[in-house]
């Protein structure tokens, strides 16, 4: 297309923008249309659909269904046991997206966004005067085939394996995914998958995916599930008297601690809100909060200890209490230091000072006896002249 050209879509837009600012009523036009998909059940999908005019139109979304007595019934928010979402908004033009979310085989079929802006478009006797502009799209809703998943451990490595049956067609490729980062692709078109994994199963526990690189695409989960693995954020706290103490503890292993407990020197399990007690948990991290530190109540090792379905963990965190006083103890030293040097400067030029005077009463006298002498000698001549 050559620069400064423009399509199908922006010259229908830019049309219908000129009849309105001429003042044209009743011109409507889709400037967005819904495009065919392709879903598994269980997937959700959304379609989305614009429109302009002058005024604004309204925007309707209809649905016939694959049965060949089935006719165009109208779609509404909240639609299919709620599993139907439909979000409009009408400002320089219209716009409405509507999600399904859940789906089924029977969600299967043909999807018709409507727009007008007749004043009549709805009215239960009158036929409007613009019928109602349409745009339609397919949806076709798969059923998602089985995926069996295993974990095994050979050789010491972990062995992930997916093996999809009842879609062995149209497979391009495999990828495996740990959360956002992918670990491994192929273009094999097998309908089983593995990944390998070095080291221990405490240290690569997580949800990871085998995605199967169909239209759509298939995915599997392969989960790696192992006690909570419990570090301390560090395991050596310090806090000066009176001020706050906090101390934390994380877990990233899969699946999340569901309850933390902390407690102190192996006693009894610290209590949220009790005296100067704050804990403060969600997911795989701990928070204990310890108000006005006190050096003799404070002072010791504390556990936390987190659980989940399938064990528990923990880890232990020493706490010392320093006094207020402590911090100052630096800066007295450095004023210490300081006064015992101008100490020894003040004493070394107060005995030197003495020597140095006298050195001066020595080194005045010199001149005085020699010039005395050279008169001496001058008076001695000047009688030898005579």
């Amino acid at each position: 297309m050559a620069a400064g050209s423009v399509g199908p879509c922006g010259f229908l837009a830019l049309l219908l923008l000129g009849e309105m600012i001429t003042g044209a009523v009743g011109t409507t036009g889709f400037i967005k249309s819904p495009l065919s998909q392709k879903r598994l059940t269980q997937d959700s999908v959304e379609l989305h659909c614009e429109a302009i005019g002058n005024p604004i139109p309204e925007i309707q979304w209809w649905f016939e269904g694959n049965d060949p007595n089935e006719t165009y019934a109208q779609l509404w928010d909240g639609a299919r046991q709620d599993r139907v979402k439909i979000n409009a908004t009408y400002n320089l033009h219209s716009t409405s997206t509507v999600y399904i979310a859940n789906l089924t085989g029977d969600d299967s079929g043909m999807y018709e966004c409507r727009a007008s802006n007749d004043p009549d478009r709805n009215h239960l006797s009158k036929s409007p005067k613009v019928k109602w502009i349409r745009s339609q799209a397919n949806l076709f809703v798969i059923e998602r085939p089985d995926i069996k998943t295993q974990v095994a451990t050979v050789a010491g490595k972990l062995v992930l394996t997916c093996n999809m049956s009842g879609h062995s067609s149209g497979i391009e490729g495999h990828e495996w995914v740990l959360g956002d980062k992918s670990l491994a692709t192929d273009k094999e078109s097998g309908t089983s998958t593995s990944y390998t994994i070095e080291g221990k199963m405490e240290e690569h526990s997580g949800v990871y995916e085998c995605v199967y690189k169909t239209t759509p695409e298939v995915k599997g989960q392969v989960n790696i599930s192992v006690p909570p693995q419990v570090t301390a954020y560090k395991k050596s706290e310090h806090g000066n008297e009176g001020d706050t103490g906090v101390l934390t503890c994380k877990s990233s292993s899969f699946p999340p601690v569901v309850t933390w407990v902390w407690s102190k020197n192996g006693q009894e399990p610290l209590v949220n809100g009790s005296g100067r007690y704050i804990i403060k948990s969600s997911g795989n991290k701990t928070e204990l909060r310890i108000l006005k530190l006190s050096i003799e109540e404070d002072t010791g090792d504390y556990h936390c200890n987190g659980t989940n379905a399938y064990g528990t963990g923990g880890a232990a965190v020493n706490l010392r209490v320093r006094s207020r006083l402590a911090a100052l103890w630096p800066f007295l030293g450095i004023v210490a230091e300081v006064l015992v040097l101008v100490t020894i400067i003040f004493i070394y030029e107060k005995r030197r000072k003495p020597d140095e005077v006298l050195d001066d009463d020595d080194g005045g006298s010199a001149p005085l006896k020699s010039n005395a002498t050279n008169h001496k000698d001058k008076n001695v001549r000047q009688r030898n002249a005579n």
